[in-house]
């Protein structure tokens, strides 16, 4: 009965590790979405008051814990693709991104 016991913790403890696994990854993609989201209204402000969007993009993604990595001028809109990493035991150092754009009404 012992060795049931013991196989059925270890599922039990596969099953946990992997929804805290799962949980960081959504976590850490609704922060790139996030990050996204405030830089590209960042960029678009810059835009409008004839500054650099991009600089100001990053300067909001890293506060943000969010690097930038892309940064598009699309007329009157900022685009800003923004990244997050995330550590995923065994499975390594992944990154979740997301994409967001900001202009003018």
């Amino acid at each position: 009965m012992s060795v049931v016991t013991a196989f059925a913790a270890a599922a039990v403890l596969a099953l946990t590790v992997a929804v805290l696994l799962v949980g960081r990854a959504a976590v850490a993609a609704h922060s790139a979405r996030s990050a996204a989201d405030l830089a590209a209204l960042a960029g678009a402000h810059a835009l409008r008051a004839t500054e650099d969007p991009c600089s100001a993009a990053a300067g909001v993604a890293t506060a943000n814990r969010a690097v930038v990595a892309g940064c598009t001028i699309d007329g009157h809109d900022v685009v800003i693709r923004a990244e997050v990493r995330v550590e995923l035991g065994v499975l390594g150092v992944r990154a979740a991104s997301a994409v967001a754009r900001a202009g003018p009404l």
